[in-house]
C-alpha cells in the first residue's frame, strides 16, 4: 500500500466531507424535517384529500430510488424549463427523500403521544394548533430522536449519490484522486474510512442526546 498517497489524499478527502458532504447533509435535513412535519400534518388530517396527498407523497418518495429522483430534478425538469445548478437540485432531492421518510416517523411519534394530552389542552381553552405546538409535538420530539438521528446518518452516506449530478463532496474528491493516482482501491477504502468516522461521531451525539431527553422521562 501506498502509505504517502494515503497521507496525501486524507485532508483533501477530509475536506471534502467537512465542506461538501456534512453541509449539504444539514441543510438537507433541516428543509426535510419542515417538510416531513407537513406531510405528517396532511397525513393525520380528517379531511381525506389532504390525508391523500399526504399518503400519495410518502408513497412517491418511498417507492422510487433516490438515484432516479436525483436524475429528474437535474436532468429531467431542464426538458420542462426548470433548471437547477448541482448544489440546489441536490438539496432539493435529498430534502424531499427525508420529507418522505421522515413524515412517518414523525407522524408514528404524534400518534404515540396519548390522547389525554389533547384534551387536556382543549381543557384549559387551548386551541388545535396551540395543543400541537406546545403540547403534542415536544413529547413527540422525544419519541422521534433515535429514528431521525438514523436518517441523518443514512442521509451522510447518501450524498455520496450527489457526485453523478456533478456536485462536488467527499466522495466526488475520491474519484478525482482515485483517477488521478489509479489506485482506487485504496482511495476508495480511504473516503469509506471517512464515512465511517462521520457516522460514529454522528452515532455517539445521538447518543448523548437519547441519555439526556431520557432523564426527563418518569420510570
Amino acid at each position: 500500500m501506498d502509505w504517502q498517497l494515503v497521507a496525501d489524499s486524507f485532508w483533501p478527502l477530509l475536506r471534502g466531507g467537512l465542506v461538501g458532504t456534512i453541509p449539504l447533509a444539514l441543510a438537507s435535513f433541516a428543509i426535510g424535517l419542515v417538510l416531513a412535519l407537513v406531510v405528517a400534518l396532511l397525513r393525520l388530517s380528517p379531511n381525506p384529500v389532504l390525508s391523500w396527498v399526504g399518503r400519495a407523497y410518502v408513497s412517491l418518495i418511498r417507492g422510487t430510488p433516490l438515484l432516479v429522483q436525483l436524475f429528474i430534478i437535474f436532468y429531467g425538469l431542464p426538458q420542462l424549463g426548470v433548471r437547477f445548478d448541482p448544489w440546489p437540485a441536490a438539496i432539493i432531492a435529498f430534502s424531499m427523500n427525508v420529507g418522505g421518510y421522515a413524515a412517518e416517523v414523525i407522524r408514528a411519534a404524534i400518534l404515540s403521544v396519548p390522547k389525554g394530552q389533547w384534551e387536556a389542552g382543549w381543557t384549559v381553552g387551548m386551541s388545535p394548533v396551540r395543543t400541537l405546538s406546545r403540547i403534542i409535538l415536544p413529547q413527540a420530539a422525544r419519541v422521534s430522536v433515535p429514528p431521525l438521528s438514523n436518517t441523518f446518518i443514512s442521509l451522510v452516506k447518501d450524498t455520496s449519490l450527489a457526485t453523478v449530478i456533478l456536485v462536488t463532496e467527499m466522495f466526488r474528491k475520491a474519484q478525482e484522486i482515485a483517477a488521478f493516482s489509479n489506485e482506487f482501491m485504496v482511495i476508495y477504502t480511504e473516503a469509506a474510512l471517512i464515512y465511517w468516522m462521520f457516522c460514529t461521531v454522528l452515532a455517539t451525539g445521538q447518543n448523548a442526546i437519547e441519555k439526556r431527553l431520557d432523564r426527563y422521562v418518569a420510570h
